[in-house]
């Protein structure tokens, strides 16, 4: 992150945006349907403001469909809105985990679209997502733990950012034992072993994934799983022939 003015050792800007978090990869061909939902989120919300469930479904929408933006101006507009509806939410039920899980997540796509003000987003996002797993740290197939292992793995280190290997670790590791029939659990580790070039445990995690998919595909079906199965196919693809090529090497 360009923090060069609170840091003056960090001379020379970044290349890339300093929240440092991915980019979705998910296809465009599913963002029709995330708008749909989006819409009818957005319908029952207004029918009743102080609905609980309504409200975070209502930032579970906007998160969803920020997914498929295609500009920042779209992303920025998507999750501002999720964010008001989850920020009030903490407010009026603060002992509600998806009111900062998806306040957390709305936060992490309004970072992706930020320059100099991102840390402070990351670091609110982090203690939202630490509030949502102490709750309730199953909630999204342990998500509050696969996305805490992201953020660790892909931000700077201290003391520029929260990035830290041993975090990292820790929270894929448990998002894994919490919830071991989630796909994404699962390749969020493999993609961190490749990333790292960890040899010694990315086999076993390969084949544990290999062994988990045919009865995932029987557990997570129907459209609402469609966009999800696209990017798991495409990721699982791809991380088996990195590994291919990096199991190779002595």
């Amino acid at each position: 992150m360009l923090l060069a003015p609170y840091f003056p050792a960090v001379s020379a800007p970044p290349p890339k945006k300093p929240a440092d978090i991915p980019m979705p990869t998910l296809s465009a061909r599913f963002s029709d349907a995330a708008h749909i939902r989006l819409i009818a989120a957005r319908k029952k919300f207004q029918a009743d403001t102080n609905s609980v469930p309504a409200a975070w479904a209502l930032g579970q929408a906007c998160f969803w469909r920020g997914e498929f933006a295609q500009d920042d101006d779209t992303r920025k507009s998507l999750a501002n809105e999720g964010i008001a509806v989850c920020r009030a939410l903490t407010l009026h039920a603060p002992t509600v985990p998806e009111g900062h899980y998806y306040l957390a997540l709305n936060l992490g796509q309004l970072a992706r679209t930020k320059w100099l003000e991102a840390l402070g987003i990351v670091k609110e996002l982090e203690h939202g997502m630490k509030l949502a797993s102490g709750m309730n740290p199953r909630l999204d197939h342990a998500g509050p733990d696969r996305c805490l292992g992201q953020l660790y793995r892909d931000a700077p280190g201290w003391p520029i950012s929260v990035g830290s290997k041993s975090k990292t670790r820790a929270h894929l590791l448990r998002a894994v034992e919490l919830a071991p029939e989630f796909p994404e659990n699962h390749l969020e580790l493999i993609e961190t072993w490749l990333f790292w070039k960890e040899k010694k445990t990315l086999q076993r995690d390969l084949d544990v994934l290999a062994a988990l998919l045919p009865k995932a595909r029987q557990q997570f079906t129907g459209e609402d799983w469609a966009a999800r199965w696209d990017d798991w196919e495409r990721r699982w693809q791809s991380a088996q022939s990195r590994a291919d090529e990096l199991l190779k090497k002595k």
